[in-house]
């Protein structure tokens, strides 16, 4: 019976329902893109190209493990085992493949070397492109179309893909950047790929002696080995036997769908950063869609205060009219979260397109393709339908028919307790966050803080919002008389519909305070960074590179020219200590202090050498370090070393958290190349002269610490966008929301105007009312967002930086209040015009 009373409701009042409607479907569509984000990073698949023709691949354990054990007392313990994965490729060591090979039911092991090695065509090609041995090209298979397998080491094959982009053949010559200085090669042959070919990459086949020079890394070791079972000799048996006979050393074996991430090691690390990324994304969506959804169902329901007045006087009881509501929810939210998830669906594809097209996500990470997140989506907005409509009839519920009756023709004067408790609650809840916030110095810790407490200081807005709008509409009286006498109508409703008001103030205050934390929490660390870079940047030039990086050979060439008094080479990776991730850098010792100044607190970079460590303050804070301190680390590829702590400085976010030898560092990640060389140099010395000093090194430019600084600043700004695209939803739909908000509380205003008209009020008039409570609207809305950005950039800037000095660009600000601005001045102006166009007479004189 509640269900046919509820169809019928829905459909008289469709006009009604749908602002309800259209916030369901914008939170359902936003939940699902954000939850197909978080379960490619779970499920998403990543296909095998260079082992399509191998069953079974033996490589490196690729993680950190960590094991603690925990006394329960009476005898018991709790053992609990983490792991992290570790930044570059750990290689097999010495001795596995003769093990391999000894395992029965092995027919063949093919050793596997993987090394990047970027051709140097006229046309950049935007594949990665990785060198092997010939040996190894069994495992796709490759198979030679033209030409021969390479005889000496000045020859290669390459991939036909390769060869028809760059337009090669064989005899043809190709400049290759591998591990070391560059070098030219003669093509001895082309060779296509077996199976689907290469989709995702470029392969380079070199003699088995040159690949393992360039590979640089020691007699023995391989990234991975290829295994194929005899005759007779099952792949699933064979890898329970391998597995056995390997027990006890690094050594994995994967199978199936996980040999993708065994050759594709950035898919595999993408899908770790994806699951967090998507993890913090669907959180922030989720309160976001259902914050505003809530409250655009409660506007809703506010709307028809009178009829449910009515109902309760007729003597429908409180759990009849609860019921009703929530019946009327359901249906609509159940339509609206269907709808909305179809269209999340390639909403999300969308997303992972503009993530792979920004760098963000590898193309070989395949996105997920389930339905879990759609009908997350689903049952999450009919839920959240059901409890805001609940919740929203408490109070109409609760009190008796005769004054809900009073109340629906005159908003009471003092909004209910509960909800200023509960906004009261809220606003402290904010406070303590902001106060969190203050005290977290790593971003991936600060971030989801960030913006859980928008939303929540949003919340207490929406819930003191009545409060808030009395005494903002006192202080804006007297302006407000000052336009006359459509000002003193706005001012008088401001004041007499504080409520009504609030629900269109809350959404405002939620995008300004949102979207100015989106775009100026980034702003404010790359700005700190940058600021630290130029201040510890000592030298006079710096070599950058536009290819994989500089190469040792133009850094020794440096050195010897006239007047140059330092070269300091540096490598950039990511090391673990304990399962803790920190940017680390490896710097060549010799001049240090010449071409470099981290602000060392304490200790000296004095006799930094091979097993010396300089970490940043925040380092030594989380890690309880001291110079003199000994730091187990885990290098880019796994491997453990123990330094000693030789200095703590200031700038860690301009140079990372770790500082260690280059040697050290350069021997244990995929690119050994560095990423700068900073050369301190005399006034003799010149950049031409430079430049002409490491000409010979395709790619290598010389650049002022300025021109460096412009390149950090680009790349900083790329990261921003990214941050913008991650947001940029959240942002559409809060947006969406004001529209919606403010589209709903003009609309239903439609007898409030016949009267004004009937009183002797003409159209253009009441529309400059519309549009004095819209700027009110704006005023306030803008205030207290851009106070609870304020509050939180600050913050943030606190924790990050140490300094309370967030980044905001004035220009961006007046674009985000100028945005604001003209939603709501439209929001108000298309339902108003649309309003007024119906004769008074007939408005007045209509039943309601």
């Amino acid at each position: 019976m509640m269900l046919r009373y509820a169809l019928l409701s829905v459909r008289d009042r469709k006009a009604g329902f749908l602002g309800a409607f259209v916030a369901f479907l914008c939170a359902a569509a936003l939940i699902t893109a954000c939850g197909s984000l978080l379960e490619t990073g779970l499920r998403g698949t990543v296909a095998t190209e260079r082992y399509a023709a191998t069953p079974l691949i033996v490589s490196a354990d690729q993680q950190v493990h960590q094991t603690t054990v925990k006394d329960k007392g009476n005898g018991k313990r709790k053992v609990k085992h983490k792991a992290k994965p570790v930044a570059e490729r750990a290689w097999l060591p010495a001795g596995v493949l003769t093990a391999v090979r000894s395992v029965p039911g092995v027919d063949r092991a093919v050793p596997e070397l993987t090394f990047r090695a970027q051709p140097l065509t006229p046309t950049p090609d935007d594949r990665p492109a990785y060198g092997h041995a010939w040996d190894s090209a069994a495992l796709t298979p490759f198979t030679l179309t033209a030409g021969r397998a390479p005889r000496t080491e000045q020859e290669l094959v390459v991939d036909r893909g390769l060869a028809e982009r760059a337009g090669l053949r064989p005899g043809s010559p190709l400049t290759v950047q591998s591990t070391t200085t560059p070098r030219t090669y003669t093509v001895s042959g082309i060779a296509a790929a077996g199976g689907a070919g290469l989709r995702h990459q470029s392969a380079l086949f070199f003699h088995p002696g040159e690949a393992r020079r360039l590979s640089a890394r020691p007699a023995g070791t391989y990234t991975a080995i290829g295994v194929r079972p005899a005759p007779g000799t099952s792949p699933a048996a064979l890898e329970a036997a391998l597995a056995t006979a390997l027990r006890g050393t690094t050594a994995r074996v994967s199978g199936g769908a996980d040999r993708g991430p065994v050759e594709f090691l950035d898919a595999a690390g993408a899908r770790v950063t994806l699951v967090s990324m998507g993890g913090s994304m669907a959180g922030t969506s989720l309160l976001v869609a259902v914050f505003v959804a809530a409250g655009t169902l409660a506007l809703a329901v506010r709307q028809r205060h009178r009829e449910l007045a009515l109902l309760r006087a007729v003597a429908a009881s409180a759990r009849q009219v609860r019921s009703l509501l929530a019946t009327e929810a359901t249906l609509v939210g159940l339509a609206g979260g269907v709808l909305g998830a179809l269209a999340g669906l390639p909403l999300a594809a969308w997303l992972h397109h503009r993530f792979t097209t920004a760098g963000v996500l590898p193309p070989t990470l395949e996105t997920g393709t389930g339905v879990v997140p759609a009908l997350a989506a689903v049952a999450i907005t009919v839920l959240g339908a059901r409890a805001a409509a609940r919740i929203s009839a408490r109070h109409i519920t609760r009190i008796s028919p005769a004054q809900a009756l009073s109340e629906a023709a005159l908003e009471p004067r003092r909004p209910a307790l509960t909800r200023t408790v509960l906004g009261l609650l809220c606003a402290a809840a904010g406070v303590v966050l902001v106060v969190v916030l203050s005290a977290l110095r790593t971003e991936p810790a600060a971030t989801p803080v960030t913006f859980l407490t928008v939303i929540v200081l949003a919340a207490a807005v929406s819930l003191l919002g009545p409060l808030l709008v009395r005494a903002a509409a006192w202080l804006l009286t007297g302006p407000l008389r000052l336009a006359g006498p459509n000002g003193r109508l706005a001012a008088a409703n401001l004041r007499g519909n504080a409520t009504r008001m609030a629900s269109a103030v809350t959404p405002v205050a939620l995008l300004v305070g949102m979207t100015c934390t989106v775009l100026f929490s980034q702003p404010t660390l790359s700005h700190a960074a940058r600021a630290q870079a130029r201040d510890g940047l000592r030298a006079s030039w710096v070599l950058a590179s536009g290819g994989p990086g500089v190469p040792g050979a133009a850094a020794a060439r440096i050195r010897t020219v006239e007047g140059v008094t330092a070269a300091t080479e540096v490598v950039t990776t990511q090391v673990r200590v304990g399962l803790t991730k920190y940017a680390a850098q490896g710097v060549t010792p010799a001049g240090l202090g010449r071409t470099w100044d981290p602000g060392v607190t304490s200790g000296s970079l004095r006799g930094f050498g091979p097993h010396s460590a300089a970490v940043s303050e925040i380092a030594a804070d989380q890690l309880g370090l001291q110079p003199g301190s000994r730091l187990a680390v885990h290098l880019g590829d796994g491997t453990p070393v123990t330094v000693t702590v030789a200095a703590v400085y200031a700038r860690g976010l301009g140079f990372g958290d770790l500082t260690l030898a280059h040697d050290l560092v350069a021997a244990h990640v995929d690119n050994p190349l560095s990423a700068a060389v900073y050369v301190a140099a005399g006034p003799s010395v010149t950049r031409a002269g430079l430049a002409a000093a490491v000409a010979r090194y395709p790619g290598v430019s010389v650049l002022t610490p300025d021109a460096l600084d412009a390149v950090r600043a680009a790349r900083q700004r790329a990261g921003a966008e990214v941050n913008l695209i991650a947001m940029g939803l959240v942002l559409a739909f809060t947006a969406i929301s004001v529209v919606n908000t403010l589209a709903m509380s003009t609309g239903e205003r439609i007898r409030e105007f016949a009267m004004l008209r009937l009183a002797g009020a003409t159209r253009r008039q009441v529309l400059r009312m519309l549009r004095l409570e819209a700027l009110s609207v704006l005023l306030m809305g803008s205030v207290l967002g851009t106070g609870i950005a304020a509050a939180v950039l600050t913050a943030f800037s606190v924790g990050m930086t140490g300094e309370a000095a967030p980044a905001v660009l004035p220009l961006v600000y007046a674009a985000v209040v100028g945005a604001a601005g003209l939603l709501a001045l439209t929001a108000t102006a298309v339902p108003g015009r649309a309003a007024l166009r119906v004769r008074a007479v007939t408005v007045a004189t209509a039943k309601e």
